[in-house]
C-alpha cells in the first residue's frame, strides 16, 4: 500500500507528533489513516454497482434498464454521502430524484441528489424533516421503479418519525437517556426501532411495490449488515421494554413512550417487519470493519512490525476495555507472550461509556486510550491510538485519542490525574492538555472503532 500520510485524513497530525514519542506516533497515525482510507464506501459502491450495456449490475444481480421507469435514491447515515456521490457518478441523469440525510457539518453537495443535514447523536427538527422527505420519495415509487436505500451508521438519530403520541422532544429525551445508559447499540435500537415509523424494516415495506436495493456498511455483529430500516427485525416490543427496565430507565422515559410500547406488546399489527418474504428487496455491503482492520495490518507490515488482529468485534465499557488491553501489552513487553515485539495489536468493534449524573466531554475511544495509559507506567515503550472511523467520538468533534509511554509521566508533571478525568467522563479536556486528541473531521465512512497499539 502506498504511503497515505499525504491524504491528510488526520488534520492535526503536526500537533499530535509534536508531543510524546514522535516516531511511534507517526507510525500509529499512518496505520489509522490506512484503515480509514480503506473504509471509503464510495469506492466500495463503485465495485458493486456499474452499467453493463443495457443492464444495471448491482452485486450479483442484473436489471434491464429498459424495464426500469424511475430510479430513486434515499439515504441516511454518516457514511451515506460518498455512496450517493458514487451512485450519481454511475447513474447520472438516470436518477429521477433523491435525498440523503447526513450529519450536520457535511457541506458537500451533489447535482441530482439533495443533501439534507440533521442532528446526531440526538435527533432534531431536521431529523423529522429529512424523514418526511424520504417518505415523500419512497411513497411515490411504483412497480417498475428502483429505490436505492443508502443506510449507514448514525441513521437511528439522523431521521425519526415518532409513532403514537410521542413527540420529538420525547424522542430526544429517550436518545439522551440511552446514550448515557451504557447500553450497546443493539439494545438501544431495540427500543428506537419500535417507536419510529421508518425503522425495523419498515422503510423497505414503504418502498413496495418498487424494488428496494439497500447499499450499506456491514458493521453489526455476527455478519449481519447494519441497516435496521431495511432488515427484518428480530427484536420485539417486549425486548424494548426489557432494555429500559434493565438500565433503570423505564420510570424515567416519557409516559407516551411507555404507553406505546405497552400497546405494541399487545398488538401484533404494530410490530416491526419480521420477514422480507414477498417483498422486492436486495441488500449489498459496500464496506466492513474487517477490511478496515486488514488495511491497517497491511500498512503495519510496511513499517516492519508484525500485525495481530485481535478482534473486529470488541464491545463493552471503553475504559475497562483499555485496562484489559493494557494487561495484554504488559504481558507482551515483560514476557514476550502471547506475541513477540515488534508488533501491533489491532481491533475493531464498538465500546460504550456509561454516564450517570453530570459529565464532561469525551467519547469511548478517548476513554479507551486514557484507561489504557493509566495502567502502564514505567513499563517500556508503547503507543496506542483509538478512533471512531466517522471522525466523531461520542458527542464531540474529536475522532479519538492517542497516548504513549510518556503520557503518564507528562500527566504527573502537570499534576493531572487521569483517574479523576475518567471518573468525570471528561476525557477530551485531559487529552487536549496532554496533546493526545486526534481530529479528522467528517471522514465519509462509518465502520465502528479502530484501535491500534504499537509495541516496538
Amino acid at each position: 500500500m502506498a504511503h497515505l500520510a499525504s491524504l491528510g485524513i488526520i488534520k492535526n497530525r503536526k500537533e499530535v507528533v509534536s508531543r510524546g514519542h514522535r516516531r511511534l506516533r507517526q507510525d500509529l497515525l499512518d496505520i489509522i489513516e490506512a484503515g480509514i482510507y480503506a473504509g471509503d464506501p464510495g469506492r466500495g459502491t463503485r465495485r458493486q454497482v456499474h452499467l453493463a450495456g443495457s443492464d444495471l449490475v448491482v452485486g450479483e444481480h442484473r436489471y434491464k434498464l429498459n424495464g426500469i421507469e424511475n430510479i430513486y435514491v434515499v439515504g441516511v447515515g454518516k457514511g451515506s454521502f460518498p455512496i450517493a456521490e458514487a451512485l450519481e457518478d454511475i447513474l447520472g441523469s438516470r436518477i429521477t430524484a433523491g435525498v440523503v440525510v447526513v450529519k450536520k457539518g457535511e457541506k458537500r453537495r451533489l447535482q441530482r441528489i439533495e443533501i439534507h443535514e440533521a442532528g446526531h447523536p440526538i435527533p432534531d427538527e431536521d431529523s423529522v424533516a429529512g424523514a418526511c422527505r424520504i417518505m415523500d420519495i419512497v411513497e411515490r415509487a411504483g412497480e417498475k421503479d428502483i429505490v436505492f436505500a443508502l443506510i449507514t451508521g448514525g441513521s437511528s438519530a439522523l431521521v425519526t418519525l415518532p409513532l403514537g403520541e410521542i413527540t420529538l422532544a420525547e424522542m430526544q429525551d429517550l436518545n439522551a437517556m440511552l446514550l448515557k445508559s451504557g447500553a450497546i447499540i443493539q439494545e438501544m435500537n431495540a427500543v428506537r426501532k419500535h417507536v419510529c415509523k421508518m425503522k425495523g424494516g419498515r422503510l423497505v415495506a414503504h418502498v413496495q411495490p418498487a424494488r428496494a436495493i439497500t447499499l450499506t456498511l456491514d458493521t453489526a455483529p455476527d455478519g449481519m449488515p447494519w441497516p435496521d430500516m431495511c432488515l427484518p427485525d428480530p427484536s420485539t416490543f417486549q425486548e424494548g421494554i426489557h432494555v429500559l427496565e434493565h438500565y433503570d430507565l423505564w420510570d424515567q422515559v416519557p409516559s407516551s413512550i411507555q404507553k406505546f410500547l405497552i400497546e405494541g406488546k399487545n398488538r401484533p399489527d404494530l410490530e416491526t417487519v419480521k420477514s422480507l418474504s414477498g417483498m422486492k428487496a436486495q441488500i449489498v455491503s459496500v464496506g466492513d470493519p474487517v477490511s478496515m482492520c486488514l488495511a491497517a495490518a497491511e500498512k503495519v507490515r510496511t513499517l516492519n512490525y508484525d500485525p495481530i488482529i485481535l478482534s473486529t468485534k470488541v464491545e463493552g465499557e471503553a475504559r475497562e476495555a483499555g485496562i484489559c488491553m493494557a494487561g495484554i501489552v504488559r504481558e507482551v513487553i515483560r514476557y514476550r507472550r502471547p506475541f513477540k515485539p515488534p508488533c501491533v495489536l489491532i481491533s475493531g468493534g464498538e465500546t460504550t461509556v456509561t454516564i450517570k449524573g453530570a459529565s464532561g466531554l469525551g467519547g469511548p475511544n478517548q476513554e479507551f486510550v486514557l484507561g489504557f495509559a493509566s495502567k502502564l507506567k514505567n513499563l517500556g515503550k508503547f503507543a496506542c491510538a483509538a478512533v471512531d472511523s466517522d471522525g466523531t467520538d461520542g458527542p464531540t468533534d474529536i475522532a479519538g485519542g492517542i497516548v504513549d509511554h510518556l503520557t503518564q509521566h507528562e500527566a504527573d508533571w502537570m499534576n493531572l490525574s487521569i483517574a479523576d478525568y475518567l471518573k468525570a467522563h471528561n476525557s477530551s479536556e485531559a487529552l487536549e492538555k496532554l496533546g493526545g486528541i486526534i481530529v479528522t473531521g467528517h471522514t465519509g465512512t462509518n465502520l465502528q472503532h479502530l484501535r491500534v497499539i504499537l509495541i516496538p
